[in-house]
């Protein structure tokens, strides 16, 4: 197999133009107020951990949520950090400064997501068991959770991503997290502004589990060029983060630490982006969706699907359009721990062949997350499917089908470039190299 062709001299490909700039897979959106908060930092001398953007950015969040109470953090990995702090504080107790609160525990993880979802249960000393995925949302699959509840009975606390801003079965996976005592830590650092009717009601991504974060990486549906936060409905919680991310100092003259710190709050500044930001969230929002309805319309005729939703009961925020292949359009195509290898099949295509053709034209995708009890750092992470174990599942003698759900969507799947500054007509090339690469 080979993944060498020249893409823009290819007969196949004759009448499309690279773009003169780089279309990105999905980069910040500024408007121009975000300055105006920025400069009032500046010129009231507040660009440290305090401040009124601060303040209002908590505020018009936590009001926008649903939720009573949020903390403005550096980084969306910083509030899942401290949420699964609190989670295990909350299960386990106060841990010594030198081990971690999930200290010899076992935590139900979502499979199919990035590593900082997962990274904190490792902070926090503990064993990430990865949860298989579900075709319907690309999200943990419920029934492979209550597998792994049979499996290990004392586990008491789930972390769930809600993947490229699509809700999970939430209704179910809370269902099952009640019956068996267990906490959730909510990831919605991909899916703000999405939403998911719960039980009957209509409630927001980040306000579903009982220890929840977003994010406002660059990357996301808005931005501070970084930041994240801390969601609760609990005072106690949100004062706790507070402390904890300020280096858990106490109310003393002098500096005197009980606990364990972080250098974890937001800065004055970037939260004056992010309050800049937050007017233009449902604008983002739509322009988002706009994208992905275009594809799902422009790829109606090939052999892919888009990533799926539950119409009936989600809205996602649409960060970020992907698709796969259908297997049966599958071309030769293979991945090693950092490279591929693809081979041009007619009428068929690959995830690789379509990366590199979009990059050849100044186009950025992306693979779909690899899921990680496919990384190597958790290769030794016990691994649940709807029919049990999912690891060594390749003997000749055990029955079942040895369906793993992420590694099948990883392996079909890629991200499609989905910046909401993208124009209908650059889509349209992009839809036009797509099915150049079925040629």
């Amino acid at each position: 197999m080979t993944r060498l062709r020249d893409f823009l001299h290819d007969p196949a490909f004759a009448g499309i133009e690279a773009f003169s700039s780089k279309l990105w897979l999905a980069s910040p959106t500024m408007h121009g107020e975000e300055q105006r908060w920025v400069d009032e930092a500046i010129r009231s001398n507040w660009v440290s951990t305090v401040g009124a953007n601060i303040n209002e950015v908590e505020r018009q969040i936590a009001d926008y949520v649903g939720c009573k109470h949020a903390v403005a953090l550096s980084c969306g990995t910083a509030a899942l950090h401290l949420a699964t702090k609190l989670a295990g504080e909350a299960l386990y107790g106060q841990a010594r400064p030198d081990h971690g609160t999930l200290e010899g525990q076992k935590v139900f993880c979502s499979d199919c997501t990035f590593d900082a979802s997962i990274n904190p249960v490792g902070y926090e000393d503990g064993q990430a068991i990865f949860i298989d995925t579900e075709y319907d949302t690309w999200n943990m699959s419920p029934e492979a959770l209550e597998k792994a509840f049979e499996m290990y009975p004392d586990v008491k606390l789930v972390v769930v991503a809600h993947l490229y801003g699509t809700p999970g079965k939430m209704d179910e996976i809370c269902d099952i997290c009640a019956r068996h005592g267990a906490l959730i830590v909510e990831d919605a650092a991909e899916s703000l502004g999405a939403k998911y009717l719960l039980h009957g009601k209509w409630v927001e991504t980040g306000a579903i589990g009982g220890y929840n974060a977003i994010s406002f990486n660059g990357n996301k549906i808005i931005t501070g060029s970084s930041g994240g936060m801390f969601l609760t409905d609990s005072r106690e919680d949100a004062d706790k983060v507070r402390k904890w991310s300020t280096q858990s100092r106490e109310a003393a003259a002098w500096y005197q630490h009980e606990e364990l710190g972080y250098n974890y709050r937001i800065s004055n500044i970037v939260a004056g982006v992010v309050r800049g930001q937050i007017p233009y969230l449902e604008e983002h929002i739509a322009q988002k969706r706009a994208i992905w309805e275009r594809y799902e319309k422009g790829l109606a005729d090939l052999p892919v699907q888009m990533n799926p939703w539950d119409r009936d009961k989600s809205v996602p925020n649409f960060w970020l359009s992907c698709m796969t292949v259908n297997e049966e359009a599958m071309a030769p195509f293979v991945r090693g721990e950092q490279d591929e290898l693809w081979q041009h099949e007619s009428g068929k295509s690959s995830p690789g062949e379509i990366l590199a053709a979009l990059a050849a034209f100044n186009a950025e995708g992306r693979p779909i997350w690899k899921p990680m009890h496919m990384q190597p750092i958790y290769r030794t992470h016990a691994f649940v499917t709807a029919e049990g174990n999912g690891r060594g599942r390749s003997n000749a003698y055990i029955a079942g089908s040895g369906v793993d759900v992420g590694a099948d969507i990883f392996r079909r799947g890629l991200c499609l470039p989905s910046d909401n500054k993208m124009t209908p007509e650059q889509q349209d090339t992009v839809i036009e190299i797509v099915h150049r690469c079925f040629a």
